[in-house]
């Protein structure tokens, strides 16, 4: 898994409620066992048309947020089935962040161990989000995981996260590496861990 990195990124607006990961990664195509790949099939039932061309007025079909490594998501991103392949695929496209006010505990876990840091903010600044990335294609959030903060020209917005998970983020450390280390070194999991954090 990759470092994650400090990075400034335009914001993709997915203005959809209860997204499972049937929808985030169709089941048709679950078929591969490596993590590549699946960026291809990412929301694909919404991308396309059942004639099989783009649906124009989908989100990630918009020439002004391609490229786009931050997704905007309303409440209860990635409920439904526990396939790891809805991370996979979302970070295979090339989403680095979501920020929502709460994921499904199973899809939040998993996006970590797969380098995506899922953000969770109260209502009333993802409406503001939303807002800003409507109007505005070209609005950007830095995204600092060192200091939990995400910036704009004009606010800094913090958030919390969990000890451990952060410091697998900023090393890279995925389930593999986690038990390479444990053979090798006292386990980082000697930081204290805690659920996902309240949009309160």
């Amino acid at each position: 898994m990759e470092q994650f990195i400090n990075f400034s990124s335009n914001v993709m607006p997915l203005d959809s409620a209860n997204v499972d990961t049937d929808q985030i990664i169709p089941k048709q195509f679950l078929k591969r066992i490596e993590r590549t790949g699946f960026g291809e099939f990412l929301f694909f039932d919404w991308r396309f048309n059942d004639d099989g061309s783009p649906n124009k007025n989908f989100v990630l079909n918009k020439d002004e947020y391609k490229g786009s490594k931050i997704l905007l998501a309303q409440d209860n991103f990635g409920c439904g089935s526990s396939r790891e392949h809805a991370p996979w695929a979302l970070r295979d496209y090339g989403f680095k962040v979501i920020i929502s006010t709460s994921f499904a505990d199973i899809f939040y876990n998993n996006s970590f161990k797969n380098g995506i840091l899922p953000i969770v903010v109260d209502s009333n600044l993802l409406s503001n989000f939303f807002k800003f990335s409507v109007n505005d294609s070209s609005y950007e959030l830095y995204i600092d995981l060192v200091n939990q903060k995400m910036k704009d020209l004009n606010n800094e917005y913090s958030f919390e996260l969990d000890p451990f998970r952060k410091k697998c983020l900023l090393e890279g450390l995925d389930d593999i590496a986690l038990t390479c280390l444990l053979y090798t070194s006292p386990s980082p999991r000697d930081l204290s861990t805690s659920r996902m954090p309240s949009s309160a």
